[in-house]
């Protein structure tokens, strides 16, 4: 069962979904622990296929497991895959706890996402409101996906006394972000549309939505040294917000990345196009009492962001 301080000195320790944008993340923050890194690609291991990672977790029985592999994406991504949001991480999920379990890990930590929140919950969102109301339609397939993890989790610990932990991440952004001109996050496609009306000397640009809702951003690598600071410090089967404990509207947010850009022209909103949840703030009080707190300023973070967009799109 749980033992605190987990020691990650000497350990295997399994990145699953290390090429994605949190995975990298935390892989670039492990090179500064003594660690053993395990990672295996899609190509070798497709984590949807259970018959595969089950032998690869007998083979290499990784003592410390972080879950970070998802299917991904933004509004439209997530409002028009629905089926694969739904089975992809459900089966992921699935099929990496069960083999932590039956190979022996140490402690695994599963990442969900704020979306799993309802959509109307009091704001700022504490972790005891999952379950109290309705999704967020548009993200409906993969908040269930991930709430099921999470309730995975929790009946590991209760029933096995499994050291495996639950974590929720705010809105990311920063390297390895997904660009796509669809399927992106609201970050990425913010900074792509900005970059690209720079370069052509377009006079607007139109942003999805009203403008109105509030959304909170973390800087991945800020994410990625809470996790390490949770592994090694917390054992419950409460969840665990990660996040700044601050928001900004998305019409405010739009100037910063433009600013970030150097974007100088119009900025206008089509609100045709979904916001989503109005507002997803975390509250962050159970985070700061167990000792982290975010260090990067939005606009620094932006900034990082966007100089790594620049050299992956090279």
């Amino acid at each position: 069962m749980a033992s605190t301080p987990f020691e990650l000195t000497g350990k295997t320790v399994f990145v699953a979904g290390h090429k994605g944008m949190v995975g990298a993340a935390l892989v670039r923050r492990l090179a500064r622990e003594n660690v053993e890194l395990l990672t295996v690609g899609r190509n070798e291991v497709d984590l949807r296929d259970q018959a595969a990672v089950f032998g690869w977790f007998a083979k290499k029985r990784p003592q410390a497991v972080f879950l970070a592999a998802a299917k991904v994406g933004g509004i439209v991504a997530n409002n028009t895959l629905r089926g694969e949001f739904l089975y992809d991480n459900l089966v992921i999920a699935a099929n990496v706890i069960q083999a932590a379990h039956t190979n022996a890990t140490q402690k695994l930590m599963f990442l969900g996402s704020s979306c799993i929140y309802p959509r109307l919950a009091p704001q700022p969102l504490r972790e005891d409101s999952m379950l109290t109301g309705p999704l967020e339609p548009t993200n409906e397939p993969y908040a269930i996906a991930k709430i099921a993890g999470i309730k995975m989790v929790e009946a590991y610990r209760s029933q096995y006394g499994s050291d495996f932990i639950n974590v929720m991440p705010t809105n990311l952004y920063g390297p390895g972000d997904n660009y796509h001109p669809e399927y992106s996050h609201v970050v990425a496609a913010l900074i792509r549309r900005f970059h690209e009306a720079k370069v052509s000397g377009a006079s607007n640009v139109v942003v999805w939505g009203t403008g109105t809702p509030r959304r909170e951003f973390l800087y991945v690598d800020d994410l990625a040294d809470a996790c390490i600071h949770l592994m090694k410090s917390y054992s419950s089967d409460e969840l665990v917000n990660i996040g700044t404990g601050e928001d900004i509207t998305i019409a405010e947010f739009a100037r910063v990345v433009a600013a970030a850009v150097g974007y100088t022209g119009g900025i206008s909103f089509n609100p045709s196009r979904p916001d989503g949840t109005p507002r997803k703030l975390l509250d962050v009080s159970r985070l700061a009492k167990l000792g982290w707190r975010a260090s990067t300023s939005l606009k620094d973070g932006i900034g990082l962001a966007y100089q790594a967009y620049l050299r992956d799109s090279k």
